[in-house]
This record gives C-alpha cells, sequence and structure tokens, in this order.
C-alpha cells in the first residue's frame, strides 16, 4: 500500500464506523451525512503510534479505542436484534402449531355435526313413523352405553330427545365457530411475527455488516493491536470483578442436571457464533443456553431476554455452575457459569464458542434453570 493510501486507512476506518452507527440510529437516512466527523482528524504526538517500512503513521491507541467502543456497539445491537428474531421465530413456531391443532379440531367438530345432522334425521323419521326413537340414537344420547344396554326401555323418546340432539348440535356449531376464530387471530398473530423476524433479520444483517466493513477499513497491523485492546478490556473488567471479593462468596457445587448442562456446553467449544443458530455445528449465545440445558432434560427459554424474566434469579454469591449469567442492562446476552470465575459462551459474529472471565462483562444478574 502506498504512503498516502497507508495514512488513510484509519481515517476511513473511523470516518465509515461513525457513518455507520449515525445511520442505523438516525429516523432517515437523509441526517447521516450531517453527523459525520471532519475526515482528517490529527492524532496528538504523545498518542501516535510507530511507524511502518513506508513511513506512515500507525493508528494511535486512542483512535483504536474509540474503533473499539464503536464496535462494540454495533455488535451490542446486533445482538439486541437477534434476541428479537429468536424471539418471532419462537412465537411463529407455536403459532404454527396452534393453528394445526385448531384445524384438526374443526376437522373433527364437523365430522361429529355431520353425525348429529344424520341422527336427527333418523330420529325425526322414526317419530314420524312410530313416535320412538331408533337404537343408534338411543345410544347416542346415553352417558354410559351400558345403562342404555340395560334399560333401553326407560330411556326418553318423543320431543325431549329430539332437544338434546338439536343442543349437541348447537354446541357443535358454536365450537366451530370459536375454533374459526381463534384460528383467524392466530393467523393474524402469525403474520405479525413473521413481519418483526424479517425485520430484526435486517436489523442483525445491517449492524454485522457495518461492523465488519469497519473492521476491514483496518490494517493486519492495526486489527492485532484492536485485538489486543479488547482482550486488555477483558481482563481488566474481570480483574476488578475478582478484586472485589466475589469469588470468595461464590462456593455452590452444580447439581447434575447443571453438570450435564456445562459438558454440553464446554463440548462446544470452538464452534463458531452464528446469529439465530442452535446448532449443531454453530450458535448463537440463548442457543448454545438453551441447548446446553435441552442436553440435560430442562426446557428453558430460547432467548437471553426471556431468560431473565421467566427463569428463578439467585445472587451472584449463590451461583453454581450451570446457572446462567445475563449481561447488559437490557439482558442482550447470556452466558454460562462453570465454577473458579469462568464463563462458557458464543460472544458474537467472527469469534467462537470460548471460555471468558464471568466479570469481563457488566452482569445484569444471574439466573437458575433448575431451581
Amino acid at each position: 500500500m502506498g504512503t498516502g493510501k497507508r495514512s488513510r486507512s484509519l481515517t476511513t476506518a473511523a470516518v465509515a464506523l461513525v457513518c455507520a452507527v449515525t445511520v442505523l440510529g438516525a429516523p432517515g437516512l437523509a441526517h447521516a451525512s450531517q453527523t459525520a466527523p471532519d475526515p482528517s482528524p490529527s492524532p496528538s504526538p504523545s498518542s501516535s503510534g510507530s511507524s511502518d517500512s513506508s513511513g506512515s503513521a500507525s493508528a494511535s491507541t486512542e483512535e483504536l479505542e474509540a474503533v473499539r467502543e464503536k464496535l462494540d456497539k454495533l455488535y451490542h445491537d446486533a445482538a439486541v436484534a437477534t434476541d428479537a428474531y429468536n424471539a418471532a421465530e419462537e412465537k411463529t413456531e407455536k403459532q404454527s402449531a396452534q393453528i394445526v391443532e385448531l384445524a384438526r379440531e374443526i376437522v373433527k367438530g364437523k365430522e361429529r355435526l355431520a353425525k348429529l345432522k344424520d341422527l336427527m334425521g333418523a330420529a325425526a323419521r322414526a317419530q314420524y313413523r312410530g313416535g320412538g326413537l331408533p337404537p343408534e340414537v338411543q345410544l347416542w344420547l346415553s352417558q354410559n352405553p351400558q345403562d342404555f344396554l340395560d334399560g333401553a326401555g326407560r330411556v326418553r323418546q318423543g320431543q325431549h330427545a329430539s332437544k338434546g340432539l338439536l343442543a349437541e348440535m348447537e354446541r357443535t356449531q358454536q365450537d366451530l365457530e370459536q375454533y374459526a376464530k381463534d384460528a383467524s387471530a392466530q393467523w393474524k398473530k402469525l403474520e405479525a411475527n413473521r413481519k418483526a423476524r424479517a425485520e430484526a433479520k435486517k436489523e442483525i444483517k445491517k449492524q454485522i455488516a457495518a461492523a465488519e466493513e469497519m473492521e476491514s477499513q483496518l490494517e493486519a497491523e492495526e486489527r492485532a493491536r484492536l485485538a489486543k485492546l479488547e482482550e486488555e478490556a477483558a481482563r481488566k473488567a474481570q480483574t476488578e470483578w475478582l478484586g472485589s471479593g466475589v469469588l470468595d462468596e461464590i462456593g455452590g457445587k452444580g447439581s447434575e442436571e447443571g453438570k450435564k448442562a456445562v459438558k454440553f456446553a464446554t463440548d462446544q467449544i470452538g464452534k463458531p457464533y452464528e446469529w439465530g443458530a442452535e446448532g449443531p455445528r454453530s450458535y448463537d449465545c440463548s442457543g448454545l443456553t438453551s441447548e446446553a440445558w435441552a442436553s440435560a432434560g430442562k426446557g428453558i427459554p430460547r432467548t437471553s431476554q426471556e431468560q431473565w424474566k421467566q427463569l428463578d434469579r439467585v445472587d451472584v454469591k449463590d451461583m453454581r455452575p450451570g446457572d446462567l449469567i445475563i449481561y447488559n442492562a437490557d439482558a442482550s446476552h447470556v452466558a454460562m457459569y462453570i465454577g473458579d470465575g469462568a464463563i462458557v459462551h458464543a460472544p458474537r459474529p467472527g469469534r467462537t464458542v470460548t471460555i471468558a472471565g464471568a466479570g469481563s462483562m457488566p452482569i445484569l444478574g444471574v439466573v437458575r434453570p433448575d431451581a
């Protein structure tokens, strides 16, 4: 790369990053250009990095730190959109199953109504001929077939029996109408969730594409330094968390189910993160935790936000292996505690399932699937 092009690499990355964040966060695209920064910032001498062999200036630590923070925001927003996508996907599956079940009930109701009409016709014909009821109608009206056989002669006939058939037909018709209304309502919800899922998918792709574009603007040496900054930030947060003495109070032992969940999750180490994935080749954060607990025989909500809402909460000091740590104020990330201050999780796009410090991210709280 030439000297002029090389010296502009980080500036281009920073401009593109800020523009991307502005575009993603603004109500309309028309305002994006108004918030872009001056495309030619001048790093201070004290913050300048070393020069490469061609003499171009390397990115300063402060500039790379700004890039890291904005990348974190983009990937965080992608995680929020992923949770929305997963929630819509889960609702879509449930609603589809409910519609299928309602369709079956409608079929059975129509068959029952047809049978009742046949019986009503048989009763009318029998009464016309002699005032009695045919045996099949008496059997239908009897609460107990054996009672009918034992006391067929005492079965009420005539008008009272006909009213019973009419009442049964009316109830069946009402059931069919209700099934049809329920099915219609479920279809509307299904379509709404399909739209929500499509919007969330679009948002995920937009955020990830913006982050990848930002990273692609950096030189290899800058990307390596950026990775080190990420590691340092996580290590600093973990050290502060451990320094609080929290680990001294954590001594809980995992349940048998928790141990199974931990084993499943740690067996996935090295597999890539993929939004919306539930294995077996790739996972997103809540896909990993939900599948891990499913392998232990315990079904839990699919998304990190629902895991936070629905599962029993425990204090950090009482946490034990297998518990789930929910991160960020909006519950947008989840990991599994494995003991000794460590977690296993699927971090974000471009990363793989890995072990990290439990305090390397801002903890919202802890939930226990097998409380």
